[in-house]
């Protein structure tokens, strides 16, 4: 159950929240009601009730908090590199879902990713990966990947190869998380939780709900 008497955020108006709160980055205004500081920090140790769970990529430029333009409480963040899916990811999901009554996930992959641009490289040119660790990653992009390579046939544009697979992986991914949790399935067909995919535009700043919504 949520932690505080205040109901949660509606799917719908979460995303239109993010929404908001991206065009403001865009613009490159910041709100000044976001909680921040040290009385934010105070009025959080009782609780917290985040509006949205984002699964992101761990790239640097690309924290959602700034994004998005939210404050500290707002967002239920999970970083990891290619915004992949493992079982500890989906139970972080959950918690939240289930913890504190968000009703909104977010799996946004970005532009000019590092993960997926290691699986095209392994897919087109064999290039293995400088750890056991890395390539576990690899491998947890490589089946939206692979069919995004064999779909566009050789001498593909490197660009365009990149594109589709960036949002293929994020596909591959909010998929996933729909199916592969019996407590989220039951809560998008029940509660009205909803798992979106997006992209952040490393070179605009805007993200783009493309999957989902």
């Amino acid at each position: 159950m949520p932690n505080t008497s205040t109901p949660p955020l509606s799917a719908q108006d979460a995303l239109a929240r993010l929404r908001e709160g991206n065009q403001r980055f865009v613009l490159n205004v910041r709100s000044s009601e976001n909680p921040l500081g040290r009385s934010a920090r105070q009025a959080l140790v009782a609780g917290q009730s985040p509006f949205a769970i984002i699964l992101s990529c761990s790239d640097s430029r690309a924290p959602s908090e700034y994004i998005f333009d939210q404050g500290l409480g707002d967002l239920f963040v999970i970083r990891v590199a290619g915004n992949i899916v493992a079982p500890s990811l989906v139970g972080s999901v959950e918690f939240a879902a289930a913890e504190f009554g968000t009703r909104l996930a977010v799996v946004m992959g970005h532009s000019h990713c590092g993960a997926v641009q290691a699986t095209l490289d392994y897919v087109r040119n064999g290039e293995g990966s400088p750890s056991d660790n890395i390539r576990d990653i690899v491998e947890r992009c490589l089946e939206p990947v692979t069919t995004v390579v064999s779909a566009a046939g050789p001498g593909a544009d490197r660009e365009f190869l990149m594109k589709q697979a960036v949002r293929a992986n994020v596909r591959n991914s909010c998929d996933h998380l729909r199916h592969g949790s019996r407590l989220l399935e039951r809560l998008c067909k029940e509660e009205g939780m909803l798992i979106v995919g997006a992209e952040y535009s490393l070179e605009t700043g805007a993200v783009d709900f493309f999957d989902g919504v």
